[in-house]
């Protein structure tokens, strides 16, 4: 099967979606299909054509990360897109902003279009009139939809009426994402140390997570390393010297994907202090990699998350986040906590289950296109 997706972000390009996108497309090659992802070269060094892990990626002309450059990406992209989808059986849209550059492509190629519906920004948009209805005929317009989170897919649901969307977990590459040997010195005696893999963005809310750390430092030893970057990061930085924290909260900047598992298996426990999150690929690698997580009780981190491999908080609430955080750091079965984890990664979030559900729902597209 020959098989063309379409995301706006592709490795090195480091985020929840591009890792679900690159491990998608990676199992699907291996399995013998013929992979090309069309992207664009937002790192400007980056190759405009590469064999990535046995995937074709094609990097287009990229403006600028807002809302003016996804869309003239968008446009710019189809003649590559056009191009690389000759004799493709399916094309794959990762993402409102592949949609429609899709869509021009199905007009020409006849190949089905499958799309999956990702991230909180979906769920912001939809809330805005002029959206919905956008996003509606989006959901509508395409051969199969599926969704990265129940609540996302219920969404999509109300915004076309009649139309099915599938809930469709993103998968977790476990071969990568197990336990490995830290990569991070230990944490000093007695101390314990939190993991915050999170883009420093508003909407991720690491600074109700800053704001919990002096609260759970009565009552643990504690520390907590954030691995990422954004915007925020400034503000963040000032806050945690405003509130004394210079020897307990270390931001560590953005991190190649290959050297998550290490950084992720340096820490006692992952906290996700979401404002808004789909069903979050970082949760579920932390999780795969044997490490309990505390996530808000927010979007669709209540469908991985439970008291049984970790726990949830209200959002924007330092004091229930410290709360909760506290009384798992006191704990003495935290490892048996990311043991289960890992195995309810492998038994319902593996990627190797999420591929055979894609082959599926691209089989049944292509039967319903040919009238079979």
């Amino acid at each position: 099967m020959k098989i063309v997706m379409h995301c706006v972000y592709y490795p090195p390009e480091v985020g929840g979606l591009e890792s679900h996108v690159h491990f998608l497309c990676r199992a699907l090659a291996d399995r013998g299909h013929r992979v090309d992802v069309v992207t664009s070269r937002s790192i400007p060094d980056t190759p405009r054509y590469e064999v990535r892990d046995g995937v074709h990626v094609w990097r287009t002309w990229f403006p600028g990360k807002h809302t003016a450059g996804w869309i003239t990406h968008a446009g710019a992209s189809i003649p590559t897109a056009l191009r690389v989808s000759r004799e493709c059986d399916v094309l794959h849209a990762q993402a409102l902003q592949s949609v429609p550059p899709l869509l021009v492509v199905r007009s020409v190629r006849s190949a089905p279009l499958v799309a999956t519906w990702h991230t909180s920004h979906f769920l912001r948009l939809a809330r805005r009139p002029f959206w919905r209805t956008m996003l509606g005929r989006l959901v509508e317009a395409v051969d199969a939809n599926l969704a990265a989170s129940r609540e996302i897919a219920a969404v999509a649901e109300s915004l076309a009426p009649g139309t099915t969307v599938e809930a469709v977990t993103n998968g977790v590459e476990t071969s990568v994402f197990q336990r490995v040997a830290p990569t991070l010195e230990p944490a000093p005696a007695g101390r314990k140390r939190l993991v915050v893999p999170r883009r420093l963005f508003a909407k991720n809310g690491v600074e109700h997570l800053v704001r919990a750390i002096p609260l759970i430092a009565t009552d643990v030893d504690v520390e907590a390393v954030i691995v990422g970057d954004g915007p925020e990061r400034p503000r963040l930085e000032a806050l945690a010297d405003a509130l004394g924290l210079d020897d307990r909260v270390r931001f560590l900047g953005a991190r190649a994907h290959d050297e998550m598992p290490g950084l992720l298996c340096s820490a006692d426990l992952a906290v996700f202090p979401s404002l808004m999150e789909a069903t979050s690929v970082a949760a579920l690698e932390c999780m795969a990699c044997e490490v309990p997580v505390a996530a808000s009780r927010v979007g669709g981190l209540p469908e991985i998350v439970d008291d049984t491999v970790g726990a949830l908080f209200e959002p924007a609430d330092p004091g229930d986040l410290a709360r909760s955080v506290a009384v798992l750091l006191r704990r003495s079965d935290l490892g048996e906590m990311g043991r289960r984890a890992r195995a309810r990664v492998i038994e319902r979030w593996s990627n190797e289950r999420l591929v055979d559900r894609h082959l599926e729902v691209y089989q049944d597209v292509l039967t319903r296109r040919s009238g079979a």
